[in-house]
């Protein structure tokens, strides 16, 4: 979609090139025609200096075709730079146009006793002109606003000098027609360097940033983008590269030392939309990882991450006290089809693991249990009426045990065809603690298991009322 999105950018950009092309020939043919005609040295000149914006437009149509390209063996990044390249290259042609201005000032006023001749239709071609290029420009910034295009936008600045020339000049015919002021070109013509040097200013310094690695986007900037996003802890550093509409997104983030690579696969992910929703045109987002210092360690998370090491999953993880330290107990899924060696095999390196990493932990106790493949109940009418007798058995043990509490949305699925799970929803008070609903879920995991041993898994979720 990404891809898409930037073709189509590009051809637009593409459309708007073309159409200021074709009236900036236009603007220079009709300068230079009317000049040769006339005589007057400031038109034709200007004519000429008309042509290095059709050959502007030219070099911006090249780049754009270039940049467009996608990413291959020796561009890994894209082409992204032969557009800033040739926004670069139209900042030089200001400075030509500059130097051809002081030129062409200088030789008028060493020929100022020779008068041209200017009639109307030579004001009526230059102030048409005029309208021209306030066109194009206007048309160009707006369009590369909308678009996001450096290209467009320094285009439009160099088109913008255009009109200060042209003013110049108009202004420059009417001294001489009514003062006979051959000098006022050279004044005017020193005061359009200066605005033309100005642009080409902005344009060399803004397109070297990005040739250079200026950041578009302050660390501070991007810090407060990404700090809310949930299970990052901290940012570490923030980096970006780049033009702002194409920008190279580094960023470091600490997180919790156990936290595994599903997980910040999903963080990744989480932090990638969180800078497309600030940042247009967003080209691409590194996120690198470092855990947090241990200190109160997370069992739960330390084993699942552990096992995920090793392919493994677990569930049901207990810690308990132990002469020496901590005795953790928990249930590892293996794959199924596993002989009891191979399985023995795997888990004795998790328990070996988590004895080495977890602080505390004197010895780790498994129970080994095939990985299930749930089915959905409903296969036959067989199947669902066993599903509906154990939730009907499952509700009354609950309801016996645990009276007066909101049971409901009990689920059962089939287990390879003979054993069963079974989820289940329970509402408690606001005010329970985390402790308190943990230690009921888990008592009422165990005596339904107790109570109805074909359970092969009970899953409890607790929560508030709505």
């Amino acid at each position: 979609m990404a891809e898409a999105q930037q073709g189509q950018t590009r051809q637009q950009v593409r459309r708007v090139l073309l159409i200021t092309l074709a009236l900036n020939v236009i603007v220079a043919v009709s300068k230079i025609v009317i000049g040769l005609v006339s005589g007057v040295l400031a038109i034709t000149a200007d004519g000429f200096h008309s042509m290095v914006d059709g050959s502007s437009n030219i070099v911006a149509l090249l780049a754009n075709r270039l940049a467009a390209r996608p990413p291959d063996e020796d561009h890994h990044y894209g082409h992204r730079r032969f557009e800033t390249i040739a926004a670069l290259g139209i900042g030089l042609f200001l400075l030509v146009t500059a130097w051809e201005i002081i030129s062409s000032a200088l030789e008028r006023l060493q020929g100022a006793g020779e008068t041209p001749t200017i009639t109307p239709l030579t004001f009526a071609v230059m102030i048409g002109t005029l309208v021209v290029n306030l066109f194009v420009t206007r048309y160009e910034s707006r369009e590369g606003r909308r678009l996001k295009s450096e290209l467009l936008l320094a285009d439009a600045t160099h088109t913008r000098t255009d009109v200060f020339v042209t003013i110049s000049v108009l202004a420059s015919m009417v001294f001489v027609v009514l003062l006979d002021w051959v000098w006022a070109d050279t004044a005017a013509a020193l005061v359009i360097v200066l605005l033309i040097l100005k642009s080409a200013w902005e344009i060399l310094r803004r397109t070297g940033g990005v040739l250079v690695d200026t950041a578009p986007y302050s660390p501070q900037q991007l810090t407060e983008w990404v700090a809310d996003v949930p299970s990052v802890e901290r940012v570490l550093r923030a980096r970006s590269r780049g033009p702002s509409d194409a920008a190279h997104i580094d960023i470091d983030v600490q997180v919790a030392p156990a936290t595994t690579a599903d997980h910040t696969a999903a963080i990744t992910s989480a932090i990638r939309d969180r800078l497309a929703q600030e940042i247009d045109g967003l080209a691409e987002v590194e996120v690198h990882f470092e855990p947090r210092a241990w200190n109160e360690t997370d069992y739960a998370l330390s084993a699942r991450a552990e096992a995920d090491a090793l392919g493994l999953a677990t569930h049901e993880v207990r810690v308990t006290g132990a002469p020496n330290g901590k005795l953790l107990e928990m249930h590892v899924e293996v794959p199924p089809g596993q002989t009891l060696a191979e399985a023995h095999e795997r888990v004795s390196q998790l328990e070996a693991n988590m004895q080495a990493n977890l602080p505390g932990v004197v010895d780790v106790v498994t129970h080994i249990e095939p990985a299930q493949v749930a089915v959905e109940a409903g296969g036959s009418s067989t199947d669902a009426a066993r599903c509906s007798r154990i939730v009907a058995q499952a509700l009354d043990v609950l309801r016996r045990r645990f009276p007066g509490l909101n049971w409901h949305d009990l689920r059962v699925q089939t287990v390879d065809g003979s054993d069963f799970n079974l989820t289940a929803h329970v509402t408690l008070e606001p005010q329970t603690s985390v402790e308190a609903a943990h230690d009921l879920a888990e008592e009422a995991e165990l005596l339904l298991r107790t109570a109805l041993p074909r359970l092969a898994r009970v899953t409890i979720h607790t929560e508030p009322p709505d």
